[in-house]
């Protein structure tokens, strides 16, 4: 067994009045870092028996908003309650059912025999939004089918970043620490074991950063936090020569490549959500349906079921409110009935391939989408940043069809100091947090369990929300701004 923190040293979920999200980095890096396999001990499926399967995730996500009576932060839902007149709040109840259905459904279907799959991401936000609420019927209903051993060859959580930053515009150096602070929270909630067993990422809005350098600092960060594969959309990765990934290869694990500007090279496996109306496809189990007319495939020498991955809000608008919830549960009767076609979920599935002698160096091979273009300016063997920047600079004046979001800001950028380049007032905060905390924490890595620190981080996360990024006009600007100037009071 893996030396893990004591599973009885429980986390406190917050502290402060804040959520507990760093100064245990090391007993995290400790669970998560491990080999041992997942689903494999206690999956009931064959892959003999199996010609096709699909796997479907469900994203769900409130930002935290500076909207409490006092300017407090709140859970964007938590507002929607309290303001039922104002737009389509009226249906808060529906989502936070939502939030909850699936700790009723799963027991539900298992108790009828049935071997139901589902994938859970939920952002750091919202699961701190229903501590913050008292929703203790919405986390206990979630923590029976996370933590009770009868329910966890079913269910499959996926970390994510823990403010919903898209990973292209955040900066670098910000990557490792969303990931680790949905760790600890995850953690606090659910358990030291539970976190153990999360092994998979999913990136807020599906996006897949193709800068050279962010995207290999990304899998870098995520391999370091013990993740073993990333979903990505199928738009957002080419072949390596450039051409779009061939049909069948979506249904099968990718191993994803990304070289930085130095020349050094990383992988990661990728599962591949196939396009189209996610909420759609998702509500109305049509990954399901499509995997019926699939077949087995070839990778390496093993012929291995193909895979139909998708993911979709798990809450937002009426088809997930109410055509999932007509639709969800007869696919696993009608599933229990009909061999032949099966519910994966994503590590159960790399799992059974691998445990089948699949190799991951025989999974096909892709990168972020418009790296082709800057390895043939740059030879990837004598890469430098500046030859990179140059070849990035050239494409972006040359080609209409090239489009890059940039690196936010790196380590060996000067940026901290003084902040000459920084527009953003989401880098800017970043690069004050950097400043200020950065030597204290490498002297002594203690300096993270401080409420200081907490609640630094925890403003220059939520700036980095998704939700904030297009800084425009209006009350989500206003909310980013003094998000922004709370941040910025506290590390002046």
């Amino acid at each position: 067994m893996i030396a893990t923190a004591s599973s009885s040293e429980n986390l406190a979920v917050s502290r402060d009045n804040l959520p507990n999200i760093c100064g245990w980095e090391a007993e995290i890096k400790n669970v998560v870092n491990h080999n041992e396999p997942i689903f494999l001990p206690k999956t009931n499926l064959k892959l003999d028996n199996i010609r096709a399967g699909f796997a479907c995730a469900l994203h769900m996500h409130q930002p935290t908003i500076p909207a409490g009576a006092n300017g407090e932060l709140i859970c964007n839902l938590q507002y929607m309650f309290e303001h039922q007149d104002e737009g389509d709040n009226h249906n808060a109840g529906v989502f936070a059912w939502c939030y909850s259905r699936m700790g009723d459904w799963i027991p539900e279907l298992v108790s009828n025999g049935c071997s139901p799959r589902i994938m859970l991401d939920y952002s750091g936000n919202l699961l701190w939004g229903l501590q913050q609420m008292g929703r203790n019927d919405v986390i206990d209903n979630l923590k029976k089918i996370t933590c009770e051993p009868q329910y966890q060859p079913y269910v499959e959580w996926l970390g994510t970043m823990w403010s919903h930053a898209v990973v292209p515009s955040t900066p670098i150096p910000d990557l490792k620490l969303h990931i680790q602070a949905w760790q600890q929270y995850f953690a606090a909630i659910f358990g030291y074991d539970a976190l153990k067993r999360v092994k998979g990422f999913s990136p807020p809005e599906m996006h897949l950063p193709n800068h050279p350098d962010t995207l290999y600092e990304y899998i870098k960060a995520l391999k370091e936090c013990g993740y073993r594969w990333l979903l990505v959309q199928e738009h957002s990765v080419e072949r390596l020569d450039g051409s779009g990934i061939p049909q069948d290869d979506k249904y099968l694990p990718n191993r994803l490549i990304a070289r930085n500007s130095q020349g050094e090279t990383i992988s990661i496996t990728a599962l591949i959500k196939t396009q189209g109306s996610d909420t759609k496809l998702v509500a109305q189990m049509q990954p399901y349906h499509e995997a019926k007319g699939r077949g087995k495939q070839q990778i390496g020498n093993v012929s291995v079921p193909s895979c139909v991955s998708q993911i979709a809000d798990g809450e937002n608008g009426g088809v997930m409110m109410n055509e999932f919830a007509r639709d969800f549960q007869p696919v696993w009767y009608e599933i229990k009935d009909n061999s032949g076609v099966a519910g994966f979920n994503g590590t159960e599935y790399i799992e059974l391939l691998e445990a089948a002698g699949v190799k991951p160096e025989d999974y096909p091979t892709c990168q972020a989408v418009g790296q082709h273009k800057i390895w043939q300016k740059v030879d990837p063997d004598k890469a430098t940043p500046e030859a990179v920047a140059k070849a990035i600079q050239d494409l972006n004046e040359n080609d209409h069809q090239f489009h890059m979001d940039g690196a936010s800001w790196t380590n060996d950028l000067s940026w901290v100091k003084g902040y000459e380049n920084v527009l953003e007032p989401m880098n800017q905060l970043s690069a004050m947090f950097h400043a200020k905390y950065d030597d204290a924490v490498a002297k002594d890595p203690a300096v993270t369990k401080s409420t200081e620190y907490l609640e630094a981080l925890l403003y220059v996360l939520l700036v980095e929300t998704s939700c904030f990024r297009y800084w425009g006009q209006g009350t989500w600007t206003d909310y980013a701004r003094e998000l922004y100037r709370r941040g910025e009071e506290l590390l002046k």
